[in-house]
C-alpha cells in the first residue's frame, strides 16, 4: 500500500473522522508523517478542552505503521505499551509530527538480526497551533523477525 493511499484511507477511517482526526502528510520513504486534530462539539471534554482519548487516538498507529513499511515484510511489528502525558489543555488545532530515522531504523534491524524480540520505544509531542507542548506520547514497540526468517 502507498503512503498516500493509506493516508486517505485513515482520512476515511470511521474512528479517526468521527475524533476528528486528520492525517496530512505520510512521506513517501515511510520515515514521517504528521496529523492534525481540530477541536469541535463533537471531540472536546466537559471542561471544554480536547477529549484525552482524542489526543491519544491522534498519536497511535503511526510508529507501527511507518517501521511495518520500512521493515518489511521479514518482521512482525506490534504495539506492545504506550502512556501519555497530559502537559497543558489542548485548544483549537494541536498537530503531531512522527520521525522515523534511518539509523534508528538500522539499528532495529540490526538488533533483531538475532531472532530475539526488539522494544523500540518512540516518543511523540501533540503541540498546539502556537507550538506550545499539550501532550506528549511514549510508544513501545515489538520488533521480531518472522518465525521463518529467524536464525536457526
Amino acid at each position: 500500500m502507498s503512503p498516500r493511499l493509506l493516508r486517505w484511507g485513515m482520512n476515511l477511517w470511521p474512528p479517526f473522522r468521527g475524533a476528528g482526526i486528520r492525517v496530512t502528510h505520510i512521506a513517501d520513504d515511510w520515515t514521517e508523517a504528521r496529523v492534525e486534530l481540530r477541536q469541535g462539539l463533537l471531540n472536546r471534554n466537559f471542561v471544554g478542552t480536547h477529549y484525552g482519548g482524542s489526543l491519544f487516538s491522534m498519536t497511535d498507529p503511526f510508529y507501527a505503521l511507518m517501521l511495518m513499511h520500512r521493515l518489511g515484510e521479514r518482521y512482525l511489528v506490534w504495539d506492545q505499551a504506550a502512556s501519555i502525558d497530559f502537559v497543558a489543555p489542548g485548544r483549537g488545532k494541536v498537530s503531531a509530527r512522527f520521525l522515523l530515522a534511518p539509523e534508528r531504523i538500522k539499528e532495529i534491524e540490526s538488533r533483531a538480526a538475532t531472532g530475539d524480540k526488539v522494544l523500540p520505544q518512540f516518543d511523540a509531542e501533540v503541540k498546539d497551533e502556537a507550538g506550545a507542548l499539550v501532550a506528549r506520547v511514549r510508544k513501545t514497540l515489538y520488533v521480531r523477525l518472522k518465525p521463518r526468517y529467524r536464525p536457526r
